[in-house]
């Protein structure tokens, strides 16, 4: 794909400013139940990593304003607010366990994936605007990934493995979920250049990748300590 003649195509333009929006209402959102959940941490080092992601996600959602002023999106929300409120009301709902699969497994990990995807089909500006927030949460899917794994490992054998049959079915249920909400997430895709169904593959490769990890106990690589804002 010849990436300045993508910039300048309107489909292209009006596709790529909308999965902008998308991404960037996604990072305030995660920012959002972070920042809900900190006082129900179950100890200091949950609440220290969720206070870094509330900031890292805040930093994410600035980047993203600032190039899409300058890409001409117009900020038209693609999640209205009451499906916004929604997701705030079922997130603060879950369990620690669960509010660690579905964040960090079902949206993060699998989210950050699919916009990994197409990073190549992107324009430069695009391409740059992201590079910082997707690097943020490789951070965020190992902290999730490794506590995960913490709360599995307090179930029974027959409870951890209940819990990992079910949940391809919560990924998928949450998928549902958010392809419900009226805009269609193949259309974008496929007008930024993206082979949706062959997407859709990978991402379910990467699903049985993350569940064989949790069930086999490998621990993820560790995210950087930080201290007084210098990584360590």
């Amino acid at each position: 794909m010849n990436l300045q003649k993508s910039v300048e195509d309107n489909g292209y333009r009006q596709s790529m400013g909308q999965l902008l929006m998308l991404y960037t209402q996604v990072d305030r959102l995660i920012m959002e139940v972070c920042a809900q959940r900190l006082t129900d941490a179950p100890d200091e080092d949950a609440e220290l990593s969720l206070a870094k992601q509330v900031g890292d996600e805040s930093r994410h959602v600035s980047i993203q304003r600032r190039w899409m002023h300058q890409f001409g999106t117009v900020p038209t929300p693609l999640i209205t607010p009451e499906q916004e409120q929604m997701i705030r009301e079922y997130f603060q709902a879950l369990p620690w366990i669960d509010f660690l699969a579905d964040l960090y497994v079902c949206v993060e990990a699998l989210g950050s994936e699919a916009v990994e995807r197409i990073v190549p089909l992107a324009d430069p500006g695009t391409r740059e605007s992201l590079r910082i927030p997707l690097a943020d949460e490789l951070d965020h899917v190992a902290f999730g990934v490794s506590r995960l794994k913490q709360e599995l490992a307090k179930l029974s054998e027959i409870e951890r493995k209940e819990f990992l049959t079910r949940l391809p079915a919560r990924i998928e249920a949450l998928a549902d979920a958010f392809h419900g909400f009226g805009f269609s997430v193949r259309g974008m895709f496929e007008a930024v250049g993206a082979d949706y169904d062959r997407l859709c593959r990978m991402l379910e490769e990467r699903q049985k990748e993350l569940i064989a990890e949790l069930a086999f106990g490998k621990q993820p690589p560790q995210p950087a300590r930080v201290t007084a804002g210098i990584s360590v």
